[in-house]
């Protein structure tokens, strides 16, 4: 009953009279020790822990692994209700980024981080601007990070461009250079934003330094049919199809969302390893009308995982109500209620996690618990329940509710300071 060797005995937490889900979705009861290599076993009692927890409210599962993000656009949250895609891209998001600052950017990612902590999400793919200010954040906060920097600059200047993008782009390969952040915890990789925002010079320089760093390659595609329709046109080739005849891919690749894809871009992420992220909630909002299709890229052999955007198109970051989502989004698309049941969803959501979170028990949506507890899992994943405890590498990073490395009445009171500076003079439309 073990999830790793689970010989070492500094860093290790002891949960008496719990419960704990393990990597297959097996649910145990009894004493156990968290390791600080992310392997779990069976307590007796007498083993040398550096801290014991009654376990008796909690159940304990991975931790969420959140694939698409951008943390800063916390700031964003909540504006542009209710208007079209293009008029909220074009009106809203697109005018006020222009106003961003290395401090805007710190600010929203210490609120995203927070969130993502609170709800039990461990582990951030990011794709903004000024990853300098980001990767810091998540370091000291204890989660785990890809960062992607882009390797042109924002706003897109009016003179000088080609000088301003060099300089843009040495600061990112500096960065990436400089080697990870917080023991391998965090790392910087590369975005290019998407097929239709980037020439094909910037596709394949951000694709030949992702492969002389060894670096993470990030980038959207095929979110909606006029990305698609406009990229067929102008190259005769689908955007995946396209991407792949620059020689695009390389062996770390995210593609995110993916609403759009033929069958044969499926095989073309297969063959490539490249991970097809699924953001069902940001994709329903923006009514993009385009849903990844979860069955089809299993079959294809492609390696899905889940992601939320950003809080401005998703207003969340709880990666637990993007797993729910995601099964319902599946079974209703294809008219089937057997996909991604809460076991496939739930590995689905915390795939490749090493680290854990304690959820409350007591908390009612958790019950009924059913016949030996068997309807544990399905609560949690389809009602939710408080976030109780966050471990990573062995360190408690929120315990009894309270997150330990951020201040979340600082941040929000500095959010509300930051969004008001940000926004001032502009007054964005709303639906």
């Amino acid at each position: 009953m073990t999830g790793g060797s689970g010989d070492d005995s500094s860093g290790s937490t002891r949960y008496t009279s719990s419960h704990i889900i393990d990597d297959e979705c097996k649910l145990h009861s009894g004493d156990f020790i968290l390791h600080r290599d992310g392997s779990w076993t069976a307590s007796n009692g007498d083993e040398d822990v550096q801290t014991t927890i009654d376990g008796s409210n909690r159940v304990i599962t991975r931790s969420l692994q959140n694939w698409h993000t951008h943390l800063p656009m916390v700031l964003n949250r909540g504006m542009g209700e209710g208007l079209t895609l293009g008029d909220w891209l074009e009106k809203n998001i697109f005018p006020t980024e222009t106003r961003v600052t290395t401090d805007f950017v710190k600010t929203g990612t210490l609120a995203g981080v927070a969130e993502l902590i609170s709800s039990g999400t461990t582990f951030a793919c990011d794709m903004y601007h000024y990853p300098a200010s980001i990767a810091p954040v998540l370091a000291d906060a204890g989660i785990r990070g890809i960062v992607c920097g882009p390797t042109t600059a924002w706003p897109p200047p009016e003179h000088d461009a080609e000088n301003e993008d060099t300089r843009v782009l040495n600061e990112l390969e500096n960065l990436i250079r400089g080697g990870t952040l917080a023991e391998g915890r965090v790392e910087y990789g590369i975005a290019t934003h998407a097929v239709y925002t980037c020439s094909e010079e910037v596709l394949r320089r951000a694709s030949e330094m992702s492969r002389k760093y060894e670096a993470l390659l990030h980038i959207h595609t095929s979110e909606t049919r006029a990305e698609v329709a406009q990229c067929h046109e102008k190259h005769g080739m689908y955007p995946i199809e396209y991407l792949d005849s620059l020689d695009y891919f390389t062996d770390r690749t995210v593609c995110a969302h993916c609403g759009w894809v033929t069958k044969r871009e499926m095989r073309i992420l297969a063959s490539h390893g490249a991970h097809a992220v699924h953001c069902p909630v940001s994709n329903q909002k923006l009514a993009t009308g385009g849903t990844l299709s979860y069955p089809a890229m299993i079959e294809a052999g492609v390696d899905v995982r889940l992601g939320t955007d950003g809080a401005a198109s998703n207003n969340s970051l709880d990666m637990r109500a993007e797993a729910k989502a995601a099964s319902l989004i599946q079974r209703h698309d294809h008219w089937d209620s057997t996909i991604l049941p809460p076991k496939e969803a739930w590995k689905l959501a915390t795939k490749d996690s090493n680290d854990w979170v304690a959820w409350n028990l007591n908390d009612i949506r958790m019950r009924p618990r059913g016949i030996k507890n068997r309807r544990l899992l399905a609560n949690l994943l389809y009602s939710n329940s408080d976030c109780l405890d966050v471990i990573v590498d062995g360190n408690i990073i929120r315990q009894n509710g309270t997150t330990k490395t951020l201040d979340e009445q600082q941040i929000a009171l500095k959010l509300e300071e930051a969004v008001a500076e940000y926004y001032d003079g502009i007054d964005p439309p709303q639906g």
